[in-house]
Formats: structure tokens, sequence, C-alpha cells
């Protein structure tokens, strides 16, 4: 994947996305208020970033199928027991699909 002259690059130097950074305020300017989340490390950055999301008041999908954890345990708690509270938990088919439809 390229980037594109429209890509804006946001370099994360803590586990979440939004502390230290200018995520909220490229977000907010552009009219972003839900955020597809994936990546690596579940329990840490995925983990982080949500949560600094949602008390930004952004509306999450947690592409579940899209991030691994560094066990199963760690990624299935916080599958299981954090990300239900916070946003929406799907499968990249699923988001996908949604999307199609629209």
């Amino acid at each position: 994947m390229r980037v594109a002259e429209t890509d804006h690059i946001i370099t994360k130097k803590q586990w979440g996305a939004f502390y230290g950074t200018e995520l909220d305020l490229q977000l907010r300017r552009r009219g972003i208020d839900t955020i597809v989340l994936c990546g690596i490390a579940t329990g840490l950055g995925v983990d982080t970033t949500a949560r600094e999301a949602f008390m930004n008041g952004y509306q999450l999908i947690l592409a579940i199928d899209a991030m691994t954890g560094f066990s199963q345990a760690e990624h299935d708690h916080v599958k299981n027991f954090i990300f239900p509270r916070i946003g929406r938990v799907r499968t990249t088919q699923e988001i996908i699909s949604a999307f199609a439809e629209v």
C-alpha cells in the first residue's frame, strides 16, 4: 500500500495513538466520529487507543479478527470484557458487508 498525497500520517510514540499526537485534532477537522480499529498487540496498543478514542467521544468498531495479542488469553480477555463495553466488536467481513450496504 502506498501513501497518497491526501493521506495524513500520525506517528505514535506511546501505546495509544491519541496521547501526544494530533490524531484527535485531525479526525475532528475532517468531521470523523467513527473509527474502525485493528492492529497488533490487542492488550496494549489496540486497547489503549480504543480506550482513548472512547474517552474522546468516538464511536468504535473493533475488527477483532484483524488484531492479535501476545497470548490468546490476553486477546480473549480484551475481546470479551473490555471491547464490548466501549464499542462494537465485529469481524472484518461484517464490517465490509455493512459498508457495502451503505
